[in-house]
């Protein structure tokens, strides 16, 4: 068996990140090894945490989600998640 994915939550709404670390839990294959606010947590967390998949929220304070991946010189796998019908 493969070493479970290193993952991260990036989302503004405790909520979605909420709902988003129920449905990871459930999968053996998944380590999710933190969660971050906002987009300068997001962009820390993905450095020093050496993330392999974050579900990274489209608009977030401090940065949305193509602020953090811009920044970024190796970003990790992306999942764009989003409560905005526009960017859906």
């Amino acid at each position: 068996m493969l070493d479970p994915i290193r993952t991260l939550i990036a989302d503004d709404e405790t909520l979605a990140r909420r709902q988003l670390r129920a449905l990871l839990e459930r999968d053996a294959q998944i380590a999710l090894v933190g969660e971050a606010a906002n987009g300068q947590e997001a962009r820390r967390a993905i450095r020093e945490l050496k993330v392999e998949l974050v579900l990274l929220d489209v608009r977030m304070p401090l940065g949305d989600g193509f602020s953090v991946l811009e920044a970024l010189s190796e970003p990790p796998y992306v999942i764009f998640v989003t409560a905005h019908s526009d960017f859906a």
